[in-house]
């Protein structure tokens, strides 16, 4: 057992050794493709979008993705919330490839290939449960100007099955060998039984078991699905609001954000080797980190700010990329600021060849 030594609360907490190799980290999620280009207004009001916006699409916006690829200049990316830090924890890390597993549900289709093939290129080994019943799952961001409007459309990221992709032999392989799992709370409305069996999985090993809150709703509207895989956490991400919306659902009665990760820590553990670290966010402003350890996050300024949208997944995936190497909790946070930080420079959830980070 490697204990760690560089914090301050070291004696509470030990983390077994780890095998850097591939397929050490492992996510599940919603995979989408991530389909950018520069717009004109007319395309937004053809659709009905706001310059700089964030939606779900609806019946009206079925065109939109086809008709983006062929009448403007597009650029494609692995996209998704959990994938997005599995990408980042892997440009992260550079050598050995494919240290990242992710798993998760496209259609048979074009947009399918594509994702695919990019996934290969981010040195993903990505493993997709393909169906013909919806199309892949894909992310429109309409570029105008310094605004982003994206509208998601989820379609084959809800229908992953888990008798039908992890019960497999050859992948559940997959996840026996990896030592860290990282799931982001999306998937909670998507294959609860699916992150269960992980959660169970690395808690029973006393491997470490990640999830993000990814969103209000999540703490709001599927809180029985979170708090049944809540007790299996120890590495529990989200962001100033997200852990607002969870402390009140939770009752915790503080809107204090070091007091909601102590109370979030106290909540029930199954696995009782180790103490629950909880992560939380808050733009530029400090990340604290129960029990009461804060970071100051990485200056930057505001006109070198690009995109915000993909820092929320930058941070976890630099946090992973140390965790999945041993490093200490507080180079782990460094990780995940820097990461964050050159992530917001860029649009989308992009990145230069390689990090400048030691």
């Amino acid at each position: 057992m490697l204990l760690v030594e560089t914090c301050p609360w070291a004696s509470v907490l030990t983390f077994p050794c780890l095998y850097f190799s591939p397929n050490t980290l492992f996510g599940m999620g919603n995979p989408l493709l991530d389909i950018s280009a520069v717009v004109d207004k007319d395309f937004l009001d053809k659709y009905t979008l706001k310059p700089n916006d964030q939606i779900l699409a609806e019946d009206k916006h079925k065109a939109l993705f086809e008709e983006l690829v062929k009448t403007f200049k597009v650029e494609y990316h692995a996209g998704g919330a959990t994938q997005n830090s599995i990408k980042i924890a892997q440009w992260m890390i550079q050598e050995p490839h494919n240290v990242g597993t992710f798993f998760g549900c496209i259609g048979k289709d074009k947009f399918g290939e594509i994702l695919k093939q990019k996934a290969e290129e981010a040195h993903i080994d990505a493993h997709y449960y393909e169906q013909n019943e919806e199309p892949t799952g894909t992310c429109a961001a309409c570029i105008t100007g310094d605004n982003r409007s994206l509208v998601a459309n989820l379609a084959a990221a809800n229908c992953y099955k888990k008798d039908k992709h992890l019960d497999l032999e050859e992948n559940w392989k997959l996840v026996e060998k990896a030592k860290v799992y990282y799931i982001a709370g999306f998937f909670l409305t998507v294959s609860l039984e699916s992150i269960l069996k992980v959660a169970k999985h690395a808690s029973e090993n006393n491997k470490l078991f990640c999830l993000n809150l990814s969103a209000p709703f999540i703490c709001q509207f599927f809180k029985d699905n979170l708090m049944q895989v809540l007790p299996y956490v120890d590495v529990l991400f989200g962001n100033e609001t997200e852990a607002a919306a969870f402390a009140k659902e939770q009752d915790f009665q503080t809107e204090d954000l070091k007091e909601i990760a102590k109370k979030a820590q106290a909540l029930p553990k199954v696995n009782k080797e180790r103490k629950r670290i909880v992560v939380l966010t808050q733009g530029k402003d400090e990340t604290v980190m129960a029990l009461s350890k804060t970071f100051p996050v990485l200056k930057i300024d505001p006109k070198d700010i690009v995109d915000t949208n993909g820092a929320g997944d930058a941070f976890v995936g630099g946090f992973l990329s140390e965790l999945v190497q041993d490093k200490s909790l507080d180079q782990c946070v460094k990780a995940a600021h820097y990461a964050a930080n050159v992530i917001i420079r860029r649009a989308g959830c992009t990145f230069p060849e390689k990090p400048d980070f030691s």
